[in-house]
């Protein structure tokens, strides 16, 4: 018997960060979201976003990657979008993610942020929490493909 723990905090923005993403219907994306954690045996601790991008934390089994977790949500949920009457405008994810690990003693602080997202938003457009969060976890970023689909 193996114990282990990976918490990660995922971003995931939509294609060419259109608003696309209906807040009249975005609790209906979470549950997909949510449903798909499930049968990957993963606990999704929060969901939460805005019309151009969904944060997730979640916490995977030691037998799945964050890569092939993001792959699985961005493939399912994509599918699912396009044919939902309800997100008419959807036409794909970004091609890139921002994911990064944290501790089990970090777990209320990013469920608190996810939860203020809409407040956090008036305040700090998208570009710039998206730049902030990478930089912030130590991760360079090369302009050239910085948010381009």
């Amino acid at each position: 018997m193996s114990y282990t723990t990976s918490f990660y905090h995922i971003v995931l923005r939509t294609y060419r960060s259109g608003l696309t993403i209906n807040e009249e219907h975005e609790e209906e994306l979470y549950a997909y979201i949510l449903g798909i954690a499930k049968n990957l045996n993963c606990k999704i601790y929060r969901i939460g976003g805005m019309p151009d991008h969904v944060h997730i934390f979640v916490s995977l089994p030691s037998s799945l990657s964050l890569a092939a977790f993001v792959q699985r949500v961005k493939t399912d949920s994509s599918k699912w979008l396009k044919t939902n009457p309800n997100f008419p405008r959807f036409r794909g994810w970004g091609h890139e993610y921002a994911g990064f690990s944290y501790s089990v003693r970090e777990k209320d602080i990013i469920v608190n942020y996810i939860k203020r997202q809409k407040e956090h938003h008036k305040k700090t457009e998208f570009v710039k929490e998206y730049r902030s969060f990478i930089k912030d976890n130590g991760v360079d970023i090369d302009e050239r493909y910085f948010l381009c689909d």
